[in-house]
C-alpha cells in the first residue's frame, strides 16, 4: 500500500462522485492499522501456507468482537464474509436488500475488481465520522458507509486502549486515518472479493500489507 500523498490523490477525487452511501448496495471495505503495525494477533508459518490461519490476540479479538456487533447496532446493515488480519481487516458490508441489488446489475465490472485487489486500487475514504452513536443510528436517518466505519473504529480504539490502559502500556494511534471501499455490482464481482477474503491468510507473506 502506498502511503497517501496529497499531491498525487486529491481529496475531491477519493470518493465516487455523486454516490449516495447509504443506498443499496454491497461494499469491500479494507481498515489498516496505522503504519501497517501488527496490532490483532500473527499467522504463524507451518508446514504448508494452504492451511495458514489467522491468529487473534486481545486487540483482534476486539475487533472481531466489534464487527460482529454491527448488525446490532445498524438497522439497514447486515454482515458478509470478513477477516480479520494482523494489521488490517478486509470485510464486506451489505446495506439492505443487496442481493436484489447484484442480481438486476447491468454493469460488469469484474475486471475492474480483479485490478482493485490486485493493484490495491479502491477509493480511498478519510470521511469517517468517529462521533458516530455506539448503539445505532439516529432515529429515521439511514447510516453511511463513513458512520458505520467511523463507529467502528472508534469502538475498537477504545477498547484496545482501555486494555493497554490496563496493562500499563502505550498504544499509540491503532488506525490509520481513512479506509478503502469498492462497491460491489454484481454477483461475480462479489464471488472474487469474497474468495479474495476468505484466501487472505494463506497469501500473508505476498500481501501488499506485510510489512517485512
Amino acid at each position: 500500500m502506498n502511503q497517501y500523498n496529497p499531491k498525487i490523490h486529491h481529496r475531491r477525487s477519493i470518493r465516487l462522485k455523486g454516490y449516495d452511501y447509504s443506498q443499496e448496495g454491497a461494499y469491500f471495505i479494507t481498515i489498516c492499522c496505522e503504519n501497517r503495525i501488527n496490532r490483532f494477533g500473527e499467522i504463524p508459518v507451518g508446514a504448508s501456507l494452504a492451511d495458514a490461519q489467522m491468529i487473534l490476540n486481545e486487540f483482534g479479538q476486539i475487533a472481531y468482537n466489534e464487527w460482529i456487533k454491527l448488525s446490532e447496532r445498524f438497522t439497514n446493515f447486515e454482515l458478509d464474509v470478513f477477516q480479520i488480519m494482523p494489521n488490517h481487516m478486509h470485510g464486506i458490508i451489505i446495506l439492505n436488500n443487496v442481493r436484489a441489488t447484484l442480481a438486476v446489475a447491468q454493469t460488469d465490472d469484474n475486471n475492474d475488481t480483479q485490478n482493485s485487489i490486485a493493484n490495491n486500487d479502491i477509493t480511498q475514504n478519510d470521511n469517517a465520522k468517529h462521533g458516530q452513536p455506539p448503539h445505532g443510528q439516529p432515529q429515521g436517518i439511514a447510516p453511511t458507509i463513513g458512520d458505520i466505519i467511523g463507529a467502528y473504529k472508534s469502538l475498537v480504539a477504545n477498547g484496545c486502549l482501555k486494555i493497554a490502559k490496563s496493562k500499563n502500556i502505550t498504544m499509540g494511534k491503532l488506525w490509520q486515518r481513512n479506509y478503502y471501499e469498492h462497491i460491489i455490482r454484481n454477483e461475480q464481482a462479489y464471488q472474487t472479493i469474497s474468495n479474495y477474503i476468505i484466501n487472505n491468510p494463506t497469501k500473508w507473506n505476498e500481501d501488499k500489507f506485510h510489512k517485512k
